[in-house]
Parts: structure tokens; sequence; C-alpha cells
């Protein structure tokens, strides 16, 4: 074991998921909050932390909002602008989708985050898996389509975020330039998905290149991923699943030319922490206490595209029990996952419509103590399955504080994370780890 890892923390609210809204503790009031947002951040920079992560979701289910906060939110470039205002040095990662913004928007929004932050800002690039139905202005493609339609994207807004170089301001007040014209150029950008002339309204790139993120773990995600991501948020639920991920990738980006430490993977990491881990338990249960078995059966004939009424109860299941979709799924790489569950510990029924797949994520999960987390985390860092890992607290924001105050210290003693910030803006920070 080497080195350090990166650590962040996602400001989606995962601690309301499920019924864990309900606890008296939860504040769910809050959930609109910018504060609340600028106090965990605060924490998380007192931590040391690298980076608070924001996702996002552009598509409201009105049903959901029966039972809990569901996928409302804030739009996490403006929130975390607030929290830029509040913060000195931790990073910034908002999301930002290829199918739903145009580049221009994209480029205009980081760079004003990042010239906010004082170079803090990076980018989670993702294509969406739902709300095409509020973007009418062109067609949803299919998964494939998507990337390609992201690769034309982030070309354009490397493009305009080159287009105006901070270089070029000259503010001589003697002679009354204010910037050198001839280093501001129209892209004239003319695409299969995009046309845009440019050039960028506002001089970037004083603070250096901004870090992609990068979520896809499909053979197209995974392709994109190997040429253009600094960082991968992965969903890893298993050892085994991180270090092939992480292996791949690896490979793939030195074949496109890049160093294969430029790619960082960092698993998605779900906590429920407690304690004791009796407790601990008992959170994950209550947090899930609202899916009953009809339900869990529907999240797993959705999640692999497939009926599963008639599925036996009395053995365990195995890849032959699962056949081909029928229907298209939400996401390929969450079916891909929990297909890769089945075949290597072939569950029972009782067992598969309890595991975190189909009650909650895909993410690498510790239901237990702090200590338990610590142990975990090591572990995987000495199997060389991650680079480091972004906390998704579950089950209350008592969750969250142990997380902070008790997993990050324990990893900082071990030498697993750092105890002080590497100088410069959040790309400097991951390159430092």
């Amino acid at each position: 074991m080497s080195g350090h890892l990166i650590a962040g923390l996602s400001l989606a609210t995962t601690w309301l998921s499920g019924s864990a809204w309900r606890r008296a503790d939860s504040q769910a009031e809050r959930h609109h909050d910018v504060e609340l947002y600028v106090e965990l951040a605060r924490r998380a920079e007192q931590a040391c932390l690298h980076f608070v992560f924001r996702p996002d979701t552009v598509f409201l289910d009105p049903l959901s909002q029966a039972q809990g906060p569901g996928t409302s939110g804030l739009d996490p470039t403006l929130l975390l602008t607030c929290v830029a205002r509040a913060t000195r040095h931790i990073g910034l990662v908002t999301t930002l989708s290829t199918s739903f913004q145009e580049p221009f928007h994209i480029a205009r929004s980081l760079e004003s985050l990042q010239i906010i932050s004082g170079g803090r800002a990076a980018w989670n690039l993702v294509t969406g898996l739902e709300g095409q139905h509020n973007f009418g202005h062109r067609p949803f493609l299919e998964a494939s389509g998507r990337y390609r339609q992201a690769e034309e994207s982030l070309r354009v807004v490397q493009a305009l975020l080159r287009s105006y170089p901070a270089e070029a301001l000259r503010l001589d007040r003697e002679s009354g330039q204010y910037a050198d014209v001839q280093a501001i150029r129209p892209i004239d950008h003319q695409g299969p998905h995009f046309q845009v002339q440019g050039p960028l309204t506002l001089a970037a790139g004083r603070f250096g290149p901004l870090p992609v993120f990068q979520a896809g773990a499909s053979a197209d995600g995974r392709a994109f991923a190997a040429r253009h991501a600094d960082a991968v948020f992965a969903a890893t639920p298993t050892v085994e699943a991180a270090c092939e991920l992480r292996q791949a990738l690896r490979q793939a980006a030195a074949q496109f030319g890049r160093p294969q430490r430029d790619i960082r993977v960092l698993p998605g990491l779900s906590l429920y922490l407690a304690h004791t881990r009796d407790e601990a338990q008992a959170l994950f249960e209550q947090s899930h206490a609202h899916l009953g078995r009809a339900q869990r059966l529907a999240k797993l004939a959705a999640t692999l595209g497939i009926a599963v009424e008639g599925l036996p109860t009395d053995r365990r299941l195995g890849p032959d029990d699962f056949p081909a979709p029928a229907q298209a799924v939400r996401s390929r790489t969450h079916a891909e996952l929990l297909r890769r569950r089945i075949a290597s510990d072939r569950p029972t029924l009782d067992a598969l419509l309890s595991s975190p797949e189909v009650v909650s994520s895909a993410h690498w999960q510790v239901v237990g103590t702090p200590d338990d987390a610590v142990e975990q985390i090591l572990a995987w860092q000495v199997a060389g399955a991650i680079d480091g890992v972004i906390a998704l607290p579950g089950g209350s924001l008592g969750s969250l504080g142990l997380f902070i105050d008790e997993v990050v210290p324990a990893l900082q003693r071990a030498g697993s994370l750092r105890t002080a910030f590497a100088k410069g803006g959040l790309m400097a920070q991951l390159q430092a780890a």
C-alpha cells in the first residue's frame, strides 16, 4: 500500500433515502436549505477531504413525492456556487448533462464556478438516463449515441474554454488596451449534434485544466472514461468488481496514450454507520422498511428488464434463472452488476430481494461501525481496487458524522488519507494524491 487515497463526500441527500427522512433527526425540512450543505462542506473541508460532490437528475416522478424527497433537489452548480463562497480549499464537483445542456452553457457555468471558487471546480459529465421529456429540442439518443454526443460536447466545451484565454487580458490602462483581440477566437464548430460559434464570454484557463469526472461503467462508458476522465465515480459492489474495473480502465487509458495513474477510480461507498453493528443493521432495515416484497420484485424486474414472476423460492438462483432482457433497462451498468452478483453469490430469492442492488443501490456498501468501514477501505486499497472513495452516507446524518469524525481520522492515522491540503486547485489536489 502506498500513497494517499482521494476522498470525497456526496452532498446528495442519501441520508433521506427510503424511510430515513421520517427520523426525528433527519433534518428533512432543510432539504432545500443552502446553509445545510454549506455546513456539511465546511465539515468536509476541516477533515481535509478533497472535494464535495453533487449528483443531479432532471426527472421527477410525482408519485415518488408521496413517500420521500425522491429526486427533487437544488440545481447543483448554483448550490456549489454558494458553497464556494463559504469555503476556501475543498473541491466542488458539479454535474452537467451533455444530453440536456448546450456546450456553451456548460462551458460558461463551469468556468464561472472555477473563477468564483479560485480553481476548485470539476465537471461530473453525465449523458443522462431520464428526463428527456423535459427537453424536447432534440431526440434522446440510445446509449451509444449519447456517448458520441458526449464526445462532441466535451470537445466543444474544451474548445470554448480555450477560445478566450486568460492570457488575452491586458488591462493596459495607459494604452487603453483591455484585451488582445487576436488571441480571442471563435471556434466555429459544426458537428452532427452541435453548432457553436463562440468564443466564450469570459476569460478562461487561469487555473489550468478543469477535472472531468465520469460515472458510466458500460462498454461505451468505460471507453469514454479511458479517453477523457480524470476520475471515475464507480458503482462497484464487490472488491473483485472494483479491481476488474480499475485494471480495465488503466489498461484502456494506456492504449489511448494516457499515463495509467491519470485515471482514478473512486467508488461510491454507501455507509450505514452506527456505534454497534446491531444499531447499524437496524438503521439499514428502518431505511428500507417502506419496500414490501411486491415493490422489491418490481424493482428487480425493472433493473434486469425481465419478468420475475415464478422464480423458485426453495433453492439458490443462478444465471440460467434470468434470461436476456425482454425490454430496455434503465441502466445497463446496474443490470450488469446485479447479474454479476447473481452469478458469483447464487443467492436465494429472499437474499436477492434484500441485496443492496435491489433495495438501495449497486454501490459498495458498509453496514456496521466506523471500524468496519476503515477495515474495508484499507483492505480495498491494499487489493489495488481503488484510488479513493466518494462517501454516500445513508440512514441518518449521524452516519455522515461518523464518517467525517471517526472514519476519516482513522484513515489519516493509518497514512491512507492526507492531513493537509496541497497547493493549487482541485486538479493539483488530485494529482498530488
